[in-house]
């Protein structure tokens, strides 16, 4: 099999690379043309490279599988500058060769030839074809624009799916400023306030909790926070999660100093172990890339990118030993609050969506944890204790591939526009028109008229026995049919079957 493979799945095998391997392995199959498929690229037997020249693979793989820095960062290392320096002086314009060189440099730390004269128009880095590119760092010496998501420290990717092609011809930010501009002031405070509490009980929900009341006025003054102008720092979110935990024991002074790791629940032994993160001493430098990434804010990366690139990335570097998931979610308001794309104090309450879709979630987040578990080796030291240790190294969670996650975040916005926050307004809307018909027809006080209301509207027009005669004293009978023929109107509720 290995001997049909090439580019990046004949590198990752033949140099036991330890990433995971290629999503699409390139292999020599009985076509006329490269086909990628859903399942791997097919390549004719007179295009493969024969043979197990390294920078021939590389060459390859660059020209048509696209940009794969983690292979690339271990591959160029097997490549000798004598090599390179004798390719270039043969073709010094070809652009792939001029990217490997900068790239070689790059990962080597050396310097090749500087005689060697190149020529030809800038190449890119990464095809703006394929991927979605971030700012132009320029290399003069070798003609070409370094132009990722991040940097070569820290470089997630995003594949050009027909999906994410949608959406970015779309501008969700600003149909969502809209929404909130038609929206009556009076139903904006209070659809804006019933964002903050949903937000906030359903990213405790995503994490299997009930909050206190003191625990939900605190991450609602948190994500009040996301407007404020401020630098993302290892300082602010060490205080944001001080906010987030009540347990004294978990606080953080710093990012974590231990091993951490994630389980799947009722599972003993190694083998629910379902994901590990970095080492503790990777996870500063890899943090200091992430905030540097977010805290750029280049306009030339859509914030709802950025967002799911902030929220996802965090989660997977799990910095702290407690509270990575909510301040994941907390980055991704971060994101789009900084952006300027919202106004001041809006909100879009996508942890709604995401847990309605908690499915879905997790098959965003293992598309990355999943490969990455399988570089690790667990042993165990007794059901709640473990030993870690992998050939792999920080480049597992250097140059993950984002598609998925900026998928699922553009849907949960959508969803969370359209329906979350159209469905609360509507409903808001309805609510007054049932409560000033009422309010007009009925001598009855404030505080009754409005639980009765909201009791008859969970049960679809309907007041209960129970409740009818819980108020019997307070309300006269004839009242309760009053409002539930009101409430059935105002929301289009069907008369009930006799």
């Amino acid at each position: 099999m290995s001997s049909l493979l090439v580019g990046y799945a004949f590198l990752h095998q033949h140099l036991q690379i330890p990433l995971p391997e290629p999503a699409k392995p390139a292999m020599v199959a009985s076509v006329t043309r490269v086909q990628e498929t859903l399942l791997d690229i097919r390549v004719p037997a007179h295009v493969a490279v024969e043979g197990d020249d390294i920078l021939a693979h590389a060459l390859f793989a660059l020209k048509h599988e696209g940009t794969d820095l983690g292979i690339l960062s271990y591959a160029l290392l097997q490549v000798s500058a004598a090599q390179l320096e004798t390719a270039l002086k043969a073709s010094p314009s070809s652009a792939y060769l001029r990217v490997l060189a900068f790239l070689w440099e790059q990962f080597t730390g050396k310097v090749l030839d500087g005689t060697i004269t190149v020529a030809g128009a800038y190449a890119k880095v990464f095809d703006s074809k394929r991927y979605l590119t971030g700012p132009h760092l320029s290399s003069a010496r070798w003609r070409v624009h370094f132009n990722g998501l991040g940097d070569l420290f820290y470089c997630p990717v995003i594949r050009r799916t027909e999906e994410i092609e949608g959406w970015l011809a779309r501008d969700l930010l600003s149909e969502a400023q809209q929404f909130f501009d038609a929206t009556p002031r009076d139903l904006f405070d209070r659809a804006l306030s019933w964002a903050y509490l949903n937000e906030t009980d359903h990213t405790f929900a995503l994490e299997g909790e009930t909050p206190s009341t003191d625990k939900t006025q605190a991450f609602i003054n948190l994500l009040k926070q996301a407007h404020e102008p401020r630098s993302m720092t290892e300082d602010y979110l060490v205080e944001l999660q001080n906010t987030v935990i009540t347990n004294p024991f978990l606080l953080a002074a710093c990012y974590r100093n231990e091993q951490n790791w994630l389980r799947g629940k009722g599972i003993r032994g190694p083998t629910g172990v379902t994901y590990v993160p970095p080492t503790p001493d990777d996870v500063e430098d890899l943090m200091a890339a992430l905030l540097k990434l977010i805290n750029t804010r280049s306009s030339e990366i859509p914030p709802l990118v950025l967002a799911a690139v902030a929220s996802f990335g965090f989660v997977y570097i799990h910095p702290f030993m407690d509270g990575n998931g909510r301040l994941s979610r907390f980055l991704l308001h971060y994101v789009l609050a900084q952006s300027g794309q919202l106004g001041h104090g809006l909100l879009l309450p996508i942890s709604i969506a995401m847990k309605r879709r908690e499915v879905e979630y997790l098959a965003a987040l293992q598309s990355f944890s999943r490969p990455v578990r399988h570089l690790w080796r667990v042993t165990s030291r007794d059901d709640y204790q473990f030993d870690f240790s992998t050939l792999g190294s920080a480049k597992m969670y250097r140059y993950w591939d984002a598609t998925e996650a900026v998928q699922f975040v553009f849907r949960m916005t959508e969803e969370t526009l359209k329906q979350d926050l159209h469905a609360e307004t509507v409903f808001l809307m309805r609510f007054d028109d049932a409560y000033r018909a009422l309010d007009q027809a009925l001598d009855i006080q404030q505080k009754d008229l409005v639980h009765l209301l909201t009791v008859c509207h969970q049960l679809n027009g309907r007041i209960s026995l129970r409740w009818r005669e819980k108020m019997a004293y307070r309300v006269p009978e004839d009242y309760f049919d009053q409002i539930e023929k009101v409430v059935r109107q105002c929301f289009e509720f069907p008369e009930p079957s006799q």
